[in-house]
């Protein structure tokens, strides 16, 4: 990653964590399906925005800017949220827990795991 690029993930990530701050978060049905799904709370949702870390940045999106973040709840679970960057609330698409195969660690995307 370039210092550029290491830059403006870093002020995607400060915006974030001043959005959350100030809740001005919304999630779209999908969001909250999964959330449903994987029994996430939406304050689970804001306290991993809180210490959020940008992960994976999708400028082009076809449907705009947005990442994938990373971020711990206070319980210690780690949650994944892929939200807008651009506007002035975050719009949650998804949110799940990193899980093997997938991901071997919260920020590090694998393969196939072998046991």
């Amino acid at each position: 990653m370039t210092n550029a690029r290491k830059r403006e993930s870093a002020e995607v990530t400060v915006r974030l964590q001043q959005q959350a701050f100030t809740d001005s978060i919304r999630v779209t049905v999908h969001g909250h399906q999964e959330m449903v799904a994987e029994e996430i709370a939406y304050q689970d949702v804001r306290e991993a925005l809180l210490t959020c870390e940008v992960i994976e940045d999708y400028p082009d999106h076809q449907r705009g800017p947005c990442c994938l973040v990373c971020g711990r709840t206070s319980s210690g679970r780690f949650l994944h949220v892929v939200c807008t960057t651009t506007l002035k609330v975050i719009v949650i698409i998804t949110v799940y827990e990193p899980k093997l195969p997938k991901w071997p660690t919260p920020f590090e995307r694998g393969g196939r795991h072998e046991m």
